[in-house]
């Protein structure tokens, strides 16, 4: 059947899985010194600050938990 077929499959690791080096996007497109002068800012992710991030999510959990408390009053 399929199902013994893929555990022989399986067993003998016919399924070796991904590729041992990975590869990006950004690495395959731009040369070595254009990553090399990329500056990364932990305090500005995507254009956001980080207290922006945390407010956003701050205001999303008071959404939930009011979403909660109302459910369990209500129904």
């Amino acid at each position: 059947s399929d199902y013994e077929q893929l555990g022989y499959n399986l067993r003998s690791n016919l399924f070796r899985g991904g590729p041992l080096k990975s590869r990006s996007l950004m690495r395959d497109s731009y040369t070595p010194d254009i990553i090399q002068k990329a500056i990364r800012d932990p305090n500005n992710w995507h254009g956001r600050r980080i207290y922006e991030l945390g407010k956003w999510y701050e205001k999303y959990f008071l959404d939930l938990n009011v979403q909660k408390a109302m459910k369990d009053k209500y129904g």
